[in-house]
């Protein structure tokens, strides 16, 4: 993707998301739109980290209010941070070779 020079990371984003964004910036030229949405993926980085920061602090399995375990709430902030980051790089689409051993997604029930 070849287009404008890439503007400098956004001031929202943490030490994580930020050296992300200019490593990727500083190796590709992205559109506005990309830039964008490298922005929100930058965010999701930062979320992961965050949470990740959280989870070593504290257990992973915490008790419920009836003294049951349960995962700690970060965990899913950091899986649903990480599914969010995969999809939005997926939608830049970096990846301009697919490997080569990639197969077609089944279809469901097939």
């Amino acid at each position: 993707m070849k287009t404008a020079k890439a503007d400098a990371a956004p001031s929202y984003l943490a030490a994580e998301g930020r050296a992300f964004f200019e490593r990727i910036t500083e190796e590709f030229e992205l559109d506005a739109p990309a830039l964008q949405t490298l922005a929100l993926a930058c965010k999701q980085l930062d979320r992961i980290a965050e949470a990740r920061s959280v989870l070593q602090r504290e257990p992973v399995v915490v008790p419920d209010r009836f003294g049951f375990p349960k995962t700690h709430p970060a965990v899913e902030v950091e899986r649903n941070a990480a599914v969010a980051f995969a999809r939005l790089m997926r939608e830049i689409g970096l990846d301009l070779e697919p490997p080569s051993d990639v197969r077609p997604p089944r279809r469901p029930g097939a």
